[in-house]
């Protein structure tokens, strides 16, 4: 080594440390986060709180909400500190979507983590639930749910929680029940009919019930598939139907509103053991994507009177569409339960605002374009599920405004009463001490969804796609990070959100 080499090297030296660092190193909070500031104020003329509609400031220190300032009040209190305007928008609690199958991992090729939290956090969706089946291996086990949470670590935008599963090989295991939702599992999900996986079996009533037992010592939900299958006409029987695959009528035929009435039904002879001082009291039922506005909903109206714990969502492609709107073929639309005829819609909207429906979910239950058999549209072998994480927010606006919806309403069902299903007490609100997640949006600017990037993984295969919808996500914040405007965060830095136990 000569002179000059020797000189430099301490240099050379510096420089190569300077760019491991800058290279290797984990990511930064201003990775993270497109605002550089931990301490700042978000104002606007429209701010959702629990106590209504305010004018005013939120203030948000350390990724939690530290104050909130009405108009009249603010004068002086925010000088100094970082603000973000957005004026005339509508500021609000993110959205909590407890019912998401982002199949990862094994099946991330279908959506995945990255990609599914992309397309929740530019749709406003600041927490979701994923479920545990269509990613492989099935969450049924501490262990699944441990390979579960290891593929989410580092590849989420949002904050990302679990729901495990309940099937005939853990239903009378108490000890492997316990040990999932000690490993953090915010409950437990179960089908009452064929799931279409094979490492998730349907279960019944009496795996049910054992299932609650264990449920009940650590007061979390059961999220039940209410599907039974009955005996059905032909899709010939049906007035006006041909027994053609490719129309959606055919496979409406195929699983009919009883089918959900026989499940709900059946529900029934347990959920009694939820009342109070019953045994299995903190136990609680809640009935997945309801689809038919009739009996089935009478049943579950019967329960909450009676005193059973039991709530019961929708989702919005069920407020959204119509049998009527299913053109031949057209197997995006395919789904379980089946999007049913336009009055049976309308029945769905006036339970939700009369408070019979307690809240809204995506159901967002992608696959590859293939499996939905786009060239043959055979509604009868495609893939059921709808995709759809990115445009909850937009997608319910655009419908809920011709109904006179207010956002508090909207807020009650997208972002508080999820957040209590789940068990997280500290989303779901624009609250002190909360977690600072919000979203901003125009409700007046209307967009093409087809002009827009969606981040889905694969955006052919959503009912969305070719629609025009009111409400423009604006801005994500997940707790007090910037992680969407026009473009998300550079680094994936959501949070796998796992239940607790107290003793």
């Amino acid at each position: 080594m000569n002179l000059l080499q020797w000189k430099l090297l301490p240099l050379l030296t510096l420089l190569a440390s300077v760019f491991l660092v800058f290279y290797l190193k984990d990511p930064s909070e201003n990775e993270c986060s497109l605002l550089p500031h931990k301490h700042f104020w978000i104002t606007s003329k429209r701010i959702v709180t629990p106590q209504g509609v305010i004018s005013g400031a939120v203030e948000i220190n350390g990724g939690r909400i530290v104050s909130i300032v009405k108009e009249e009040e603010r004068h002086g209190k925010i000088m100094g500190n970082h603000v973000v305007d957005y004026a005339d928008a509508v500021v609000m609690p993110g959205l909590v979507d407890v019912h998401v199958h982002l199949d990862d991992p094994g099946r991330s090729e279908w959506e995945g983590f990255p990609s599914g939290t992309k397309a929740a956090a530019a749709g406003g969706v600041t927490t979701l639930v994923d479920m545990p089946l269509n990613n492989f291996p099935s969450t049924t086990s501490e262990e699944t749910l441990k390979l579960k949470i290891k593929a989410a670590e580092g590849r989420i935008y949002v904050d990302v929680g679990f729901w495990g599963g309940l099937v005939p090989e853990n239903a009378f295991n108490a000890s492997a029940l316990e040990n999932l939702l000690k490993a953090g599992a915010l409950g437990l999900k179960s089908f009452m009919c064929p799931s279409g996986i094979n490492d998730f079996p349907m279960t019944n009533i009496t795996h049910i019930k054992e299932g609650l037992s264990v449920l009940a010592k650590y007061k979390r939900p059961l999220l039940v598939h209410s599907e039974i299958e009955q005996s059905s006409p032909s899709p010939v029987q049906r007035e006006g139907s041909q027994d053609d695959p490719r129309s959606y009528s055919t496979y409406l035929t195929t699983r009919p509103p009883s089918w959900e009435e026989a499940a709900v039904r059946e529900l029934l002879k347990v959920t009694n053991n939820t009342r109070p001082g019953g045994p299995a009291e903190g136990a609680h039922i809640h009935v997945a994507h309801l689809s038919d506005s009739g009996s089935t909903l009478e049943l579950i109206k019967e329960a909450k009177r009676s005193g059973d714990s039991v709530s019961v969502e929708t989702c919005t492609h069920y407020l959204a569409f119509s049998e009527e709107d299913i053109k031949d073929g057209d197997t995006r639309f395919k789904c379980a339960p089946p999007i049913r005829d336009k009055a049976n819609k309308e029945k769905l909207w006036d339970a939700l605002m009369e408070g019979h429906i307690d809240m809204l979910s995506s159901d967002h239950s992608p696959t590859v374009p293939d499996l939905k058999l786009p060239d043959s549209g055979d509604f009868l072998k495609a893939w059921g599920g709808i995709s759809s994480l990115q445009f909850d927010l937009s997608a319910t606006w655009s419908h809920a405004k011709k109904r006179g919806v207010t956002m508090e309403q909207l807020a009650l069902w997208w972002s508080e009463r999820p957040a209590k299903l789940a068990g997280l007490e500290l989303k779901g609100a624009i609250a002190i001490g909360k977690h600072a997640d919000i979203v901003a949006w125009a409700p007046d600017e209307e967009y093409d969804v087809n002009d827009i990037p969606v981040y889905l993984k694969h955006p052919s295969i959503s009912a969305y796609m070719g629609m025009k919808l009111s409400g423009k996500v604006l801005a994500t914040f997940v707790r007090g990070q910037l992680v969407y405007e026009e473009k998300h965060a550079p680094a994936a830095c959501g949070t796998p959100i796992l239940a607790t136990v107290t003793d």
